[in-house]
């Protein structure tokens, strides 16, 4: 069996971004040389997440709509903030949407429904983050 690891690298320019990662993690399993396995793709951060859904701008709003209803930025809302954070709201979100994506490699290619991408959710960010791209088969 083998096993091949990547690092993704960020540094968003807002609080709150959705980066579709699809295309860097087709590359990290092209690198791998894996044709059958699995890829988990997870980000490191407990303010982030990884999740699978369409690359749709309305969507991707309504996302952060949902999320900014559920779990609103408000520095006066969330006892997380009494330990001198700020971003509580951050760590509810990441909940929400989950941590980690685990795809089947197939032929050597990501084996996706119709319509479906890998992104990067950054609910905490305006500083460096990253993602593990953890591939294994063979």
């Amino acid at each position: 069996m083998k096993s091949y690891t990547e690092y993704l690298t960020f540094n968003t320019k807002k609080r709150r971004e959705y980066i579709n990662i699809t295309p860097r993690v087709e590359e990290a399993v092209r690198k791998s040389g894996v044709k059958e396995g699995l890829v988990l793709v997870n980000p490191m951060h407990i303010t982030a997440s990884c999740y699978i859904n369409d690359d749709e701008e309305g969507l991707i709003n309504d996302f952060d709509e949902f999320l900014e209803k559920i779990a609103p930025y408000d520095l006066k809302k969330y006892r997380h903030h009494q330990t001198g954070e700020d971003n509580g709201d951050s760590h509810l979100k990441r909940q929400l949407f989950g941590r980690e994506v685990v795809v089947a490699i197939t032929d050597g290619k990501l084996d996706f429904g119709t319509w479906e991408q890998i992104f990067y959710a950054e609910f905490d960010g305006k500083r460096n983050k990253r993602v593990l791209v953890k591939i294994i088969g063979e």
